[in-house]
């Protein structure tokens, strides 16, 4: 091996020290800290490589720290030369390169980019191992080095210490993951009438995805007897196979990687089991052939009963573009943009509230018919940390820094999503936000990201992203993922209301057209210096409850040519109920007082016996808030 010409690199901004190491001393992990040194690959083999030529070799292996979900999600670069590609740039100079400076460069997707975060290979060891993260071949060096960048991009090692496989599957792939509560799928299904309950479903469906995706399984509390599986911990799906039985059935099994990286399960299924005797040998040897350290064989029936939840990633195709879980289908056209939820203002908390309508709105235009997946992540709140990582955006300011720093899991709200289908952009919002949406999450979770996937037509949508609790702020991404062309815009607020003669303000309006006459003898009452006033045409005008402005045009137009035109005009009055006095509070075409019932009133000048005539008019109430 080469001596490097100049001094290697050392990473300022995440230093080989307990800051790096420890946020809040509040795992196992502390009392380590007199112990650890930190070593360059070179310092810990003789040969130390990036990747193993064998992907067998390659596979990952947790230490001492509790990232279990981390390593798992990792395991996902295996299946996709893609995504190993973009997370861990190609052409890096490593230890045998006469160009090795002491650094590597990985890219971790966050919130809506792919940041570029650079460190030196200084990793923590025990006795002269690592003691986190490794390989099944300890001279391969990727998973040790990636887990770092993690700990950076999130200040710390010890704030890796739980955390959800969907999370980092996000983040190391920019696409969506999935997770089935397989109790949940249990209990529906022992509802159901008839066989083949909707849990045999997923295992199917796990056996037509196992090569195209990363598929996780998780102990979330073990059944009694069942310790060997620990306790929040979760596992690799690395096979699915299904084999004809001696008695002519079919038996699903699924081979299960602990990364841990010991064989602690002693089921029927285990090497010498009584499970084998139901298959024929030849496909039982070739099976257990294949076991790697750390892994074990199960039934479909043991998997349903001994774990509980199952993770799975959206396939990405060498493309980039996501495929569905369900259908195969390219999900190739992709919008996102970013929102927030604001106290006083765009909080307005979930459906049961009033303020509901108040919530951040999109457009979702669909082209033609479509499978979508929308999605709404959330932004954790940043909070200063010593020792942070910094990481350099790829995209926008090359300057900006980067640095969440906080917890995973943590500051999450529930949140869910929901979306109406509408006839057209301009619609009556209370109305629309009535009725049942075409598709919506079952309820608001603490999860980083939801998503609701549903099969639309051709037209206008309407997107709610909400708060379960109204009033609690945040910031958000929604994404959309999509078979069929998609466009999407967001619903802007009005800034203020435009005073005499101004332009309406910017931003979507809801419209609402009526028509109506004056009649002889009827409802032709002539204008207000008429005892017979209160007999022309009345409408009930409601302006929804909500933070903010609201700005209304009211216009009244006469169908009638130039030359029959006669003198017209309308007055808006405030009414509590509907039936209260009416009471005069504005004239001309002002807004009455947000939140309040009101009455427009259309009226001729004159009270003539010839006086009829046709007329419609139009109220157009900003969607903002």
């Amino acid at each position: 091996m080469r001596a490097p010409a100049r001094e290697l690199f050392r990473d300022a901004d995440f230093p080989a020290s307990d800051s790096s190491l420890l946020s809040s001393f509040s795992t196992p992990l502390a009392q380590f800290r007199e112990d650890i040194t930190w070593r360059r690959p070179q310092e810990i083999c003789a040969t130390p490589r990036l990747f193993a030529d064998n992907p067998q070799e390659g596979q990952v292996k947790q230490g001492l720290l509790g990232d279990c979900w981390l390593l798992c999600a990792c395991a996902a670069l295996q299946k996709s030369q893609y995504l190993l590609d973009q997370v861990f740039p190609p052409g890096q100079p490593s230890w045998c390169d006469q160009t090795y400076r002491g650094s590597f460069t990985c890219r971790v997707w966050q919130f809506g980019r792919w940041v570029e975060v650079t460190i030196d290979d200084r990793l923590p060891c025990l006795a002269g191992r690592l003691c986190f993260s490794r390989c099944q071949r300890e001279d391969v060096f990727w998973l040790p080095l990636l887990e770092k960048v993690y700990a950076k991009v999130y200040g710390s090692y010890e704030h890796l210490w739980a955390g959800q496989v969907a999370d980092a599957l996000v983040d190391l792939t920019g696409g969506l993951a999935e997770r089935w509560n397989l109790k949940d799928l249990a209990r529906t299904s022992g509802q159901q009438a008839g066989p083949g309950g909707s849990e045999h479903r997923t295992c199917r469906q796990l056996l037509s995805l196992k090569d195209r995706c990363l598929i996780s399984c998780s102990v979330l509390s073990p059944r009694a007897g069942a310790r060997e599986l620990g306790e929040f911990h979760a596992f690799v799906v690395s096979d699915v196979r299904e084999l004809p039985g001696r008695a002519g059935q079919s038996i699903l099994l699924l081979r299960i990687q602990n990364p841990w990286g010991r064989r602690c399960w002693q089921g029927p299924w285990r090497e010498g089991g009584e499970g084998w005797s139901r298959v024929d040998p030849t496909d039982g040897s070739e099976l257990l052939s294949q076991l790697q350290e750390g892994e074990f064989w199960v039934e479909e029936e043991e998997f349903l009963r001994e774990f509980d939840e199952v993770t799975v990633g959206f396939p990405i195709t060498e493309a980039g573009h996501l495929q569905s879980l369900y259908s195969d289908k390219a999900l190739c056209h992709t919008q996102e943009l970013p929102g927030a939820w604001v106290r006083g203002q765009s909080a307005g908390g979930c459906r049961n509230n009033s303020g509901f309508p108040s919530n951040p709105k999109f457009w979702l235009r669909v082209s033609e018919p479509s499978e979508v997946f929308a999605a709404v992540l959330q932004r954790p709140r940043v909070r200063a940390a010593a020792g942070a990582g910094r990481a350099r955006a790829l995209a926008g300011d090359e300057r900006a820094v980067w640095s969440p720093a906080s917890l995973l899991g943590e500051d999450y709200q529930a949140v869910g999503l929901h979306i109406w289908k509408v006839e057209k952009r301009r619609v009556s919002l209370p109305r629309v936000l009535s009725t049942p949406p075409v598709a919506g999450t079952v309820c608001h979770a603490y999860d980083r990201e939801v998503h609701v996937r549903c099969e639309l037509g051709p037209g206008y949508y309407l997107a709610v992203p909400s708060t379960f609790l109204k009033d609690v702020p945040g910031q958000f991404l929604l994404r959309v993922f999509s078979s069929g062309r998609v466009s999407l815009s967001a619903i802007k607020p009005a800034a203020k209301s435009p005073g005499p003669g101004e332009a309406l303000p910017a931003g979507e309006w809801e419209t609402v057209q009526l028509r109506g006459s004056w009649r002889i003898g009827r409802t032709a009452g002539g204008s207000r210096n008429f005892a017979s006033y209160p007999t022309n045409p009345c409408f009930p005008l409601a302006v929804p409850d909500g933070a903010g402005p609201r700005c209304v045009r009211i216009t009244l137009r006469q169908h009638c040519q130039d030359s029959q035109c006669r003198p017209i005009g309308f007055h808006v009055f405030q009414a509590s109920s509907s039936r209260s006095r009416w009471g005069c509070v504005h004239t001309g075409a002002r807004a009455p007082q947000r939140g309040a019932d009101s009455v427009v009133g259309p009226s001729r000048a004159g009270r003539s016996p010839a006086g009829s005539g046709s007329w419609s008019h139009e109220v157009c109430d900003s969607l903002g808030s």
